[in-house]
């Protein structure tokens, strides 16, 4: 190698060294903003101003009140734990001293009733909703699940409240894509929208009922079947629109014995909080096949699994037959996630296909085995992938480079979960 070529070998060397060191301290940069801002954050929170010796049941209101008003999504109550509260994703202690057993004794039992701890030891976890009213007009509402955990070698528990806005959100508050409100109302059919624990799945689908229940024509008798009921509809009126809301299991035992029930209600909206069994799936897609608009969550990351997950719940004798019931149902699917916004708070980002005549006549006309993967290669023509949105979202700065780099890595390792599980169906291996 000559003098000139290992020049610019070097060159290019040092190039590559001066990019990585911007690149590093560019996100060393990010990280010291943003830990400014948390302890800026923490600073503003403090602790419960009212915080007393002993937690009886008085006192719960008064907290979780004071939490609603630092503006937490979720509070975290544990035994020999101090209360934490959640604010923009990010965990802040909230009491002096840690929590005994007398603490969450009182505090169960006023949230739930004297047999919380009964329940708790017969090996079941409870979800419930739970409302304060600090003021005759004013109402705060949570989600609250209650679980036993091991702590410190004992029997313990720990509750999680999740706070609920008083009146569903719009869609434009919601920042929703065009496409998907455009979309959003077919004649009949069946609407996923999917997601993570904590991804905004059942606030999205409250913002879109209230759209259904605001526009003119109303949306007819909508009726919703949820674990348990998170947003209500009493505030928002319509002559046209008519909603029922009923607790699984409180008012019937299961979500597949909901859309039974719902069959005999002549409603033209059907909400299902979630499906997840087989049960359920078949409820949702003949009520879908039957007249009804359907709308329903499901656990899952990607339009593309989503559909591998819809079919994987039949057994394999009724697996075809049934995939071709889903697929002629299926109208959207959407997932969405939260990621951190630049300067605070959190946005959704989603991934979402619209299954019109085009992309369901190329999926029936491809082997049930590979829908997965022609599912995401039809993403880029006739919808919108993850790695697009969070694209969107980083060029107009509303989330940093690293949240965009992680939300991309996770949903490209589930790409490439399909790709593989797809191979292994040609040589035969599933």
């Amino acid at each position: 190698m000559d003098s000139d070529e290992q020049t610019i070998g070097f060159e290019k060397t040092d190039s590559a060294e001066s990019s990585m060191f911007k690149e590093a301290e560019k996100q060393d940069t990010s990280s010291k903003i943003e830990q400014e801002r948390i302890d800026a954050l923490a600073a503003k929170i403090g602790t419960w101003p009212s915080e007393p010796l002993r937690i009886r049941e008085e006192h719960v209101e008064e907290l979780l009140l004071w939490c609603v008003n630092q503006r937490a999504s979720d509070t975290t109550i544990q035994t020999d734990k101090r209360i934490y509260i959640e604010v923009d994703g990010v965990l802040f202690p909230v009491t002096k001293r840690k929590l005994d057993s007398a603490d969450l004794t009182n505090m169960l039992t006023r949230i739930y009733g004297p047999e919380v701890l009964a329940k708790l030891a017969s090996g079941v976890d409870l979800d419930l909703s739970y409302e304060i009213r600090p003021e005759r007009n004013i109402r705060w509402r949570f989600r609250v699940n209650i679980t036993a955990i091991l702590s410190h070698g004992r029997d313990s528990v720990q509750m999680t409240l999740r706070t609920l806005p008083n009146m569903p959100p719009t869609f434009k508050d919601l920042n929703i894509e065009q496409q998907i409100i455009e979309n959003w109302s077919p004649r009949q059919g069946l609407i996923l929208v999917t997601g993570p624990t904590g991804s905004g799945k059942t606030t999205l689908l409250a913002a879109g009922c209230r759209m259904l229940i605001e526009r003119s024509q109303g949306c007819g008798k909508m009726i919703t079947y949820e674990a348990p009921i998170e947003y209500v509809y009493d505030a928002i009126t319509s002559n046209r629109s008519l909603v029922s809301q009923s607790e699984i299991p409180r008012h019937l035992a299961s979500f597949a014995a909901g859309i039974r029930n719902a069959m005999r209600r002549k409603p033209s909206i059907i909400l299902v909080g979630e499906s997840r069994d087989r049960e359920t799936v078949s409820a949702a897609i003949e009520a879908g096949q039957t007249g009804h608009l359907v709308f329903s969550t499901v656990h899952t990351i990607g339009v593309a699994a989503t559909v591998r997950r819809m079919i994987s719940v039949f057994d394999p004798s009724e697996r075809t037959e049934r995939a071709y019931a889903l697929m002629e149902t299926l109208r959207m699917i959407i997932t969405q996630t939260l990621a951190p916004r630049v300067g605070g708070g959190r946005i959704g980002l989603r991934e979402y296909l619209v299954f019109d005549d085009r992309v369901r006549d190329t999926l029936l006309d491809t082997p049930v085995e590979h829908w997965a993967t022609q599912t995401q290669r039809l993403l880029a023509r006739h919808g919108q992938s993850m790695e697009q949105s969070a694209n969107k979202a980083f060029k107009a700065g509303l989330i940093d480079r690293r949240s965009y780099l992680l939300i991309v890595k996770g949903f490209t390792v589930e790409d490439e979960e399909i790709k593989k599980e797809a191979i292994e169906i040609e040589r035969g291996k599933i």
